[in-house]
C-alpha cells in the first residue's frame, strides 16, 4: 500500500512532503507549538521501501504516546500484514504488534507476556533474534529491547530500519487529527 493511501486509511489530512527525519520532527514540533503542546494529534510521515514480498510503506511519527490506532492497523493489514513498533519516549516501553489479514496475531510489551490470536506464533523467530522467553527473564535495557523489537519487525517485513534510511527518505506527510470522542 503506497504512502498516500496509508495516510488516508489513518484519516490524515495531507500536509505535503519533506526530506529526512529531521524535517519530519520539525513538522511535529510546529504542530506541538501550534496546539499548546497537546498530544491529541500528530504528523505522520510515510514512504515506500523494498522488503519481503515487494514494497512496504514505513510510517514514522513522534506523537507523544498517541500511537497507531487499532482500527487503522486492522484496515491496513486487511489482505496483508502490518507490523508496528512503538515506544514511549519517557519510559522504556517498547510495544510490538503484528497484524495479519485485519487481525492482531501477536502483541507484547515484554516478550514473556504476549497476547493476540496467536501469541506464540513468533516464538522461534523471537529466540533467533535474541529474545529471552523464559519466565525468569529480566529486563535487558532500553537499547537492547529496542534493537530486539526492530530485529523482529525486520524478520517479518524484510525492511531494515537504519539511520541512513530515515535520514534520506522523502516523507509524504499527513496530520492525523484527534480521535473522535467515544460514546
Amino acid at each position: 500500500m503506497e504512502g498516500a493511501l496509508v495516510l488516508r486509511v489513518m484519516e490524515a489530512e495531507p500536509q505535503g512532503t519533506c526530506t529526512g527525519v529531521d524535517a519530519l520532527i520539525e513538522q511535529q514540533e510546529e504542530l506541538f507549538e501550534a496546539t499548546g503542546y497537546s498530544y491529541e494529534s500528530f504528523i505522520a510521515g510515510a514512504f515506500t521501501v523494498p522488503g519481503a514480498g515487494g514494497d512496504w510503506t514505513l510510517v514514522l511519527h513522534f506523537d507523544g504516546g498517541v500511537a497507531m490506532q487499532t482500527r487503522f492497523l486492522e484496515a491496513l493489514s486487511a489482505g496483508g500484514r502490518a507490523v508496528v513498533h512503538s515506544s514511549n519516549g519517557g519510559k522504556p516501553i517498547h510495544l510490538f504488534h503484528w497484524y495479519e489479514d485485519g487481525k492482531l496475531r501477536t502483541s507484547f510489551e515484554g516478550p514473556t507476556a504476549r497476547n493476540g490470536s496467536t501469541p506464540d506464533a513468533l516464538n522461534s523467530v523471537m529466540r533467533e533474534v535474541g529474545f529471552n522467553l523464559s519466565d525468569d527473564a529480566g529486563y535487558t535495557g532500553v537499547y537492547v529491547e529496542k534493537a530486539l523489537v526492530l530485529a523482529l519487525a525486520e524478520r517479518l517485513t524484510g525492511v531494515r530500519v537504519t539511520e541512513e534510511l530515515l535520514h534520506d527518505a522523502e516523507y509524504q506527510l499527513g496530520h492525523v487529527p484527534d480521535e473522535p470522542a467515544e460514546e
